[in-house]
Formats: structure tokens, C-alpha cells, sequence
């Protein structure tokens, strides 16, 4: 078994190493206050949908969110076409921005919960599940716009979040931090935390000990779609206006960071922080990569090599092989 102080060792050399790598690469550009505030920008987003999927693959039984990005899109494109039909985000800004926040958090619940009951009450496989909910939710966003790009624009409260900074650090980078505490805290110290650690561990024990098993597994991909809500707000918030297709290569990175992270496919464990380590590293690659000049065909390469790579680290166990084990002794 992978020790849980092994694999966050792992990721902490990983991003020092990438660190230094891109800080040679750049001649010291890559260190620099702004191009790192501007990372600390871009990795809320992705981040979140990675936290979604995480806690779907902790469930066991093959879970997983394929649906997470295009739950993303549906709740910034149908949040800003409802509240844009009734407020103005230049004459009403700040009742604008609270309404297209709470529309997007409430479209990304509604949308985790339609997941959360397909897969504990009609007992649907949940790769397939949310494979299928994932194109619904796509084909709502394009009937909703119309295909097109829906504009959000700059009123202040959503462009503090998408562009804003306290002291130095982007606000999307503390609400993700925020949010990924909350969620650590939630799995390590409530009892829901300890029933979806054990439902993937030992389904028949959770079974035999009478745990909610339903009522986990809804609130597990209704929390998944709740980050996909969030995730949405801060795609908008960045960008001024939303779109059906946008982030398509985010399901790939998400399902990399949670493996990068240690998440078991199997289920039963997972660590937020991990999860956090992972995407600081990913964003660092990203950036390195685009520092190189290397196009993102090679950068999708890249991701599905290191996909790979981390399965096989997993499956053969590297960490725990290159962590010593105090309890062996030498004959």
C-alpha cells in the first residue's frame, strides 16, 4: 500500500523540481511576481473539477465525473442567459454578479444531483452515467446560446473574482485554497467523510453497518457538481463571456491530477492536499511548456504520457518501494 506521506513527498519534489527547471529555462522569468500570479489565475478552474472527480473516484464501484467541464459550461452559459434576460451588467452590476453566482451554483447542484440519483437509484455504472450526462449537459448549453458565446462582461464583483488580487494573491486562487480546506475537513472529520472512505474500501461492509449508501452517493456527486458550478462562475469571471465547448481538454487534465494525486480508481482513498500538489504541478508543466514554445498537441501528449506513467506508479506501487519502511529491520 502507497503510504500517504510518500506520495505528497512525491508531489512536493515534483513542483520544486519544476520550479527550477522552468526557472533555468526562462533565466529567472519563469519566478517572476506576475507570470506566477497569472498561474495562481489559471489553475482555480481546473483544480475544482479535479477535487469533483476525486471524490467520485473515492466512492468506488468505478466512480467517476466525466461530466464536470460541460456541467462547467451548462452552469455559466444558462446561468448568464437567465439573469442576462432580467439584469443588465452594466447598469445592475452587483445584483447581476449575486444572481449569475447563486444561477450557476444552483444549475451545478441541480446537475450533480441528477448524476447522484441515476447512479445510486437506477444503479447506472457511473462512468457510463455521467458519460451520458455529459453530453446533455453540452447539448442544453449549445440549445440554450444557440452555439454561440454568451457575454458576461466586467461588472465588479465578478471581475474581482476572475482578475482581482489580495496581496499579490488572485481571489480565484484563495477561493479554490478555501474550498479545497473546507472539502479536506469535511471527508477527515464528519461522519460523511469517514462513510465514503469505507463505501470504496469495503462496499459490504459499509453495506453490513447500515451506512446511507444512497444518500452518500448523492451527496458526493451533488458536491461534484457544486464545484462544477464554481468552476463555471470562475470561467465566466476570467473571461467575460462563457461558451458550450470551452476547456475540452479538461476532463483529460482533471482525471490526470486526481491520478497524479494518489486517488485510487478503486476507490476509498484520496487527500485534498494531494489533489492541490497535483494541480500546482500541472500548471507549472503548462506554463513550461509554453515558455518553450512547444505547441499543445505536444502538450495533450504530454498529459496522456504522464496519465500513464502515474497508473503504472500506482499499479506497481514506485512509492512505496522508494519510501523507506521503518518497521523492516536488517538481518
Amino acid at each position: 500500500m502507497r503510504t500517504t506521506s510518500g506520495q505528497l513527498v512525491m508531489l512536493v519534489v515534483i513542483n520544486a523540481a519544476l520550479l527550477a527547471l522552468g526557472a533555468a529555462i526562462s533565466g529567472g522569468t519563469f519566478l517572476s511576481p506576475f507570470n506566477l500570479q497569472s498561474m495562481a489565475g489559471q489553475l482555480p478552474e481546473i483544480g475544482l473539477l479535479a477535487i469533483g472527480v476525486m471524490l467520485a473516484m473515492c466512492a468506488g464501484n468505478g466512480g467517476i465525473d466525466l461530466s464536470g467541464i460541460a456541467l462547467a459550461n451548462l452552469s455559466g452559459v444558462a446561468s448568464a442567459v437567465l439573469v442576462g434576460s432580467v439584469l443588465s451588467s452594466t447598469d445592475s452590476e452587483t445584483a447581476f454578479s449575486l444572481a449569475f453566482i447563486a444561477g450557476a451554483l444552483a444549475i451545478g447542484l441541480i446537475g450533480g444531483t441528477i448524476n447522484g440519483l441515476l447512479i445510486s437509484r437506477m444503479n447506472i455504472t457511473p462512468i457510463l452515467c455521467t458519460l451520458g450526462t455529459q453530453m446533455l449537459f453540452t447539448g442544453v448549453a449549445v440549445v440554450v446560446s444557440d452555439g454561440r458565446a454568451v457575454a458576461v462582461g466586467s461588472p465588479e464583483l465578478l471581475s474581482e473574482i476572475g482578475n482581482g488580487l489580495v496581496f499579490g494573491v488572485p481571489y480565484s486562487f484563495l477561493i479554490f485554497v478555501g474550498v479545497a480546506g473546507l472539502i479536506a475537513a469535511a471527508l477527515k472529520f464528519t461522519p460523511f467523510g469517514l462513510w465514503l472512505m469505507l463505501m470504496g474500501t469495503n462496499p459490504k461492509a459499509a453495506a453490513y453497518a447500515g451506512f446511507p449508501k444512497t444518500g452518500v452517493l448523492i451527496a458526493t456527486y451533488a458536491t461534484s457538481g457544486l464545484l462544477s458550478g464554481l468552476a463555471g462562475i470562475i470561467i465566466a469571471a476570467r473571461n467575460v463571456n462563457v461558451k458550450w465547448d470551452y476547456g475540452t481538454s479538461y476532463l483529460l487534465i482533471a482525471i490526470l491530477i486526481a491520478v497524479m494525486a494518489g486517488v485510487r480508481p478503486e476507490g476509498g482513498y484520496g487527500r485534498v492536499i494531494c489533489v492541490v500538489m497535483a494541480t500546482i504541478a500541472l500548471q507549472l508543466m503548462s506554463s513550461m511548456l509554453n515558455f518553450g514554445g512547444l505547441s499543445n498537441f505536444v502538450r495533450d501528449f504530454a498529459w496522456g504520457a504522464l496519465l500513464l506513467t502515474f497508473l503504472a506508479v500506482g499499479r506497481y506501487n514506485v512509492v512505496g518501494l522508494l519510501t523507506p519502511n521503518k518497521s523492516k529491520k536488517l538481518v
